[in-house]
């Protein structure tokens, strides 16, 4: 099974190289906040990772690493 932060950055890497390839810049900037949106939860991801190592307790962890539905919350929209 693929770990948390594997699966962040993979996502993240074939976002800004499916921005690289884009034909519009409206695809562009697409690519480029869904990419964002990755390297943000790896970083969360990453922390709590770390957090965990030093014995810092559940409820501490969850703060740092929302579940998938607050995530969701923050969909990209495109502006027409």
């Amino acid at each position: 099974m693929e770990s948390d932060a594997r699966f962040y950055r993979r996502r993240a890497n074939e976002e800004l190289a499916a921005a690289g390839r884009a034909v519009t810049d409206a695809a562009r900037d697409r690519r480029m906040r869904l990419a964002e949106l990755f390297l943000q939860r790896l970083q969360a991801s990453e922390a709590r990772d770390v957090l965990a190592e030093c014995g810092i307790n559940a409820g501490a962890l969850a703060k740092l690493d929302p579940s998938a539905f607050d995530w969701a919350g923050q969909r990209i929209t495109h502006d027409a």
